[in-house]
C-alpha cells in the first residue's frame, strides 16, 4: 500500500473532505523530480498502433476551426504536422505500459475501481482542446514542459457549445484563475467545472487521471439487463386481487404499487445489487482485449504452485480492474474484469492482498482454494507473472 499520496501539504483526509467533487486544487510540486514513464517518441508510437485508442486535434488559430482525426496514425503523419496548435490524445497508456500503470497506484487514496485509465497528450506551443468541462474527476499532472490552465464557472449538458467543431468546446468562456503548470505540478478538477489548458512551451506533456462515473442512465440499463437475464420468462405481472372496476380504462394505484413491488423486490434481493455493481465496475475499459489466447496451453494449479516455491510472484495484469466485498457472512466475493467468485472467510488476506499489493507472492497463497483461483486469474489473463518469465512444466 501507498504510505503517502501526491497532495502536497494536505492529507488525503483532508482532500476528500475539502476538495473531492467541490472545488479545484492545484498541487505544486506533487511529484517531486518528476521522471515521466513514457516520452513523446514513445507515445507517438503508441497513437501508431492499431489497438491503441488515439485523437489528434488541430486548431487553426487564424480562422479558429477545428479537426479532429483518429488514429492508428502512419509516422508520416507527425511530420506534416503544423509547428504549433495541435495536440495528440493517447487514451488508457496505463493498459500498455506497466510502469504508466504503476503511477496510477499513487492516486488509490480514490478507491481502486473508481479509477478509469491515464490518458497521455503532447502539444507543441498553443496547442490544446480548447475550454471544455468532463462529468468526472481529473487529475492533470504535467510532465514535461508547462501548461497553462485556466478554470472557472459550472456547466452541464444544457450549457451553449460550439456546434461547429468536432470536439466538445464550450463558447461562452470566462476563465476565474489562471496556473502555470511545470513538470511536477497537478491540478485537481472536480466534475463539469469548465477548465482549458494550452501549451506554454514545446515538448508539451501532460497526463490525465481520469475516473469512471457510470450515468445514472448507464447504471439502470446494466442493471435492468443484469437482473434480466436470471429471471425466468413465467415471471410476470400478475393480479390475483384484481377487483372490478367502473371504468375499465383506468390504471388504479393498485397497478402502480405491483410494478413498484418488482422492482423492490429486485433491488432488496440480497446480494443481488451488490454483486451486479461489483462486477459492473470491474469491467475492462477494452474487454475486447481481454480475451485470453485460446491456444495458450493452460497453467495448472501445480505448476503455479512450483513457480511460487521458486519465489515467482503475480502482478495483476495491465488493464485489468480487481475489488472485492465481504458479505454478511464474513464471506467474501471477489471481482475481476467484470466476474466474480466468492471466497471462504478465511482467505479474506489473499482477497485484500491481490487487489491491493502490487504484487503477492506464496505468502498469500495458501490453501487449494486460493491456488485454484491464482491459476485461473493467470488463464484469464487478469494476473501475470514477472516480466518476461514463464512458468513451464518440469
Amino acid at each position: 500500500m501507498i504510505d503517502s499520496y501526491p497532495l502536497g501539504d494536505i492529507t488525503a483526509e483532508q482532500f476528500l473532505s475539502e476538495y473531492w467533487q467541490k472545488k479545484p486544487l492545484l498541487i505544486r510540486n506533487a511529484f517531486p523530480d518528476f521522471e515521466p514513464p513514457v516520452s513523446a517518441d514513445e507515445l507517438a508510437g503508441l497513437a501508431c498502433e492499431a489497438d491503441v485508442e488515439s485523437r489528434l486535434i488541430i486548431q487553426n488559430p487564424s480562422n479558429d476551426e477545428w479537426s479532429l482525426e483518429n488514429g492508428p496514425f502512419d509516422e508520416e503523419r507527425f511530420a506534416s504536422l503544423p509547428k504549433t496548435h495541435w495536440t495528440l490524445l493517447v487514451q488508457a497508456v496505463d493498459h500498455w505500459v506497466p510502469e504508466a500503470k504503476a503511477l496510477l497506484d499513487q492516486f488509490r487514496f480514490i478507491p481502486s475501481w473508481r479509477i478509469d485509465d491515464l490518458m497521455i497528450s503532447y502539444a507543441p506551443k498553443g496547442g490544446g482542446v480548447g475550454p471544455h468541462f468532463d462529468n468526472y474527476d481529473v487529475f492533470l499532472l504535467q510532465a514535461e514542459g508547462q501548461r497553462r490552465w485556466e478554470v472557472g464557472g459550472q456547466y452541464h449538458e444544457g450549457s451553449p457549445r460550439r456546434n461547429d467543431a468536432p470536439v466538445m468546446i464550450l463558447p461562452e468562456w470566462d476563465a476565474e484563475e489562471s496556473f502555470i503548470l511545470n513538470p511536477g505540478d497537478m491540478l485537481y478538477v472536480p466534475p463539469q467545472l469548465g477548465h482549458n489548458g494550452i501549451a506554454e512551451t514545446d515538448n508539451c506533456i501532460t497526463y490525465s487521471v481520469g475516473f469512471r462515473a457510470p450515468s445514472h442512465a448507464e447504471i439502470l440499463r446494466n442493471f435492468t439487463d443484469f437482473v434480466g437475464e436470471q429471471v425466468t420468462n413465467e415471471m410476470r405481472y400478475a393480479d390475483t386481487d384484481i377487483k372490478l372496476q367502473d371504468s375499465p380504462s383506468l390504471i388504479n394505484n393498485d397497478a402502480f404499487n405491483k410494478v413498484r413491488d418488482i422492482f423492490e423486490s429486485y433491488l432488496k434481493e440480497p446480494g443481488l445489487l451488490e454483486d451486479w455493481f461489483g462486477q459492473y465496475m470491474t469491467e475492462p475499459k477494452y474487454p475486447e482485449f481481454m480475451q485470453p489466447d485460446d491456444e495458450a496451453e493452460p497453467i495448472s494449479p501445480k505448476e503455479l504452485q512450483e513457480y511460487l516455491d521458486n519465489g515467482g510472484l503475480l502482478f495483476r495484469a495491465e488493464g485489468s480492474r480487481f475489488a472485492y466485498r465481504q458479505k454478511q457472512v464474513k464471506n467474501y466475493v471477489l471481482f475481476v474484469n467484470g466476474v466474480s467468485c466468492e471466497v471462504h472467510a478465511h482467505e479474506g488476506d489473499f482477497v485484500r492482498a491481490i487487489c491491493d499489493n502490487e504484487a503477492i507472492g506464496s505468502d498469500f497463497i495458501k490453501s487449494t482454494e486460493t491456488l485454484e483461483i491464482a491459476a485461473e486469474l493467470l488463464n484469464m489473463e487478469a494476473l501475470r507473472t514477472e516480466l518476461d518469465d514463464d512458468i513451464e512444466e518440469d
